[in-house]
């Protein structure tokens, strides 16, 4: 236990006819939890959360999250802060190191960041060996799992190699993915520029070819640039827990970070924003302007599921959809972006911000909508979505990854169960089963 955390008085729990004393705990934001790790030992019972959703899994000081309240903090600081004044680089920076870099600090990472974003040249007859139309997410995971072929770790890390170790996932996750898209559309690769920063590197290899250049549209880079820094990290979320979950086991950091990009693959997770962009795409189909649609939405007999509003997490406003909504507004809004997708985007946001319905239940849009459609301004297909929340959550997976091995220690993680199956019986011969 970390001194942050301060102990209250013991809350005192009987079971058949015994009485337990549990610690109690409190966080530097005022969570209050109680300490059961010793309960099944003392008292024989454990505790049924499915889903966690009540559990602390760990102790972190990485990013803290108040749903009630709509509040994201990474390492203390305020998301609407660290959106509107940094970079990308410059949170992960922040995220792995706790703390906002220097001039000098960001310069050395940014352009050891550069350095690393080279993949193995062999890596590229794996690319060859998936089928044209591969999914871009079943790629990335498959070929970061592989790096630790491509470059073998020690059983211990010192820091040195852990830092590369770090930078290099960083930076060639990017690679990789830009990879994966130009080999899913069959065009040739283009490498990585020293000449570029991390998120104008990335549309390059993304975009360019060898018969035409990629004109950077500044908008568009600070767009992607704060969509990145939206996704950095959110705590103990799916695929953070994935993370935290498989490095518990010493597994390698290219197979951790590899079992996170595919509990973000979910629909339920990161290809949220997917289904954003999907859903208007049917309310299009089928001739509508999503006043229908929302119509359908409220109907419980409907099978009509409003994507990209409310958020299991925050029961009011999503800090992160606050922020984004100025940067979508502001691409939609520029000359010669013309999509009926974004007017039905926009339909439906009016009607459902002023519906009692919604407005009751505090199903207001969240991250996933408004990043849907920035990225579809932006150009990117939409089996690329998930792809880039990967490559801006990669800094936190890792981020929690060594926290996690830092820690006091490092306890593998093991859930119990309540057993439903069948009780005791014993093996029969065959002729005399039923």
């Amino acid at each position: 236990m970390t001194d942050k955390l301060k102990k209250l008085p013991p809350a005192m729990l009987t079971l058949d006819n015994k009485t337990y004393e549990l610690p109690t705990l409190i966080g530097v934001e005022g969570e209050k939890a109680i300490d059961i790790s010793k309960l099944r030992n003392q008292s024989g019972y454990v505790t049924l959360d499915e889903g966690y959703g009540n559990t602390a899994s760990c102790e972190s000081a990485i990013t803290y999250i108040d749903g009630e309240k709509g509040i994201l903090r990474y390492r203390g600081y305020p998301i609407e802060e660290l959106a509107e004044h940094s970079r990308f680089v410059e949170v992960a920076y922040l995220l792995l190191n706790g703390e906002l870099p220097n001039s000098q600090q960001l310069l050395d990472f940014s352009t050891n960041l550069n350095e690393s974003s080279i993949i193995h040249e062999d890596m590229h007859h794996f690319f060859n060996g998936f089928p044209r139309g591969s999914h871009p997410m079943g790629i990335l995971a498959t070929m970061v799992a592989s790096l630790s072929t491509f470059y073998p770790l020690p059983d211990r890390l010192d820091s040195a190699t852990e830092q590369q170790v770090v930078i290099n996932l960083i930076s060639q996750v990017r690679t990789i993915a830009a990879f994966s898209y130009k080999k899913s559309i069959g065009e040739p690769l283009v490498y990585p520029s020293y000449k570029l920063k991390f998120v104008r590197n990335f549309l390059n290899m993304m975009f360019a070819s060898p018969v035409r250049d990629y004109e950077l549209d500044e908008d568009i880079v600070r767009a992607i640039d704060m969509f990145l820094i939206l996704h950095a990290d959110h705590e103990q979320n799916c695929s953070t827990s994935s993370v935290r979950t498989s490095g518990s086991s010493m597994a390698n950091v290219y197979a951790v970070a590899s079992s996170g990009i595919s509990a973000l693959w979910g629909p339920r997770h990161g290809g949220a924003n997917q289904h954003v962009i999907q859903m208007l795409e049917q309310i299009h189909a089928d001739g509508g302007d999503g006043t229908e649609f929302i119509n359908q939405a409220k109907d419980k007999n409907s099978t009509s599921r409003l994507m990209g509003f409310g958020h299991r997490v925050y029961k009011n406003f999503d800090p992160r959809a606050m922020v984004l909504k100025k940067q979508c507004d502001k691409l939609l809004n520029k000359a010669g972006v013309n999509d009926p997708l974004f007017d039905i985007a926009r339909r439906l946001e009016e009607l459902a911000l002023k519906d009692d319905y919604f407005i009751s239940r505090k199903l207001y849009p969240n991250v996933d909508f408004y990043s849907g459609l920035i990225l579809r301004a932006a150009g990117i297909p939409t089996n690329m979505f998930t792809v880039l929340f990967a490559i801006g959550r990669m800094p936190g997976w890792l981020a929690h990854w060594r926290e996690m091995l830092k820690g006091d220690q490092v306890i593998i993680t093991r859930p119990r169960q309540l057993y439903v199956g069948e009780p005791l019986r014993h093996f029969q011969d065959i002729d005399q089963r039923p």
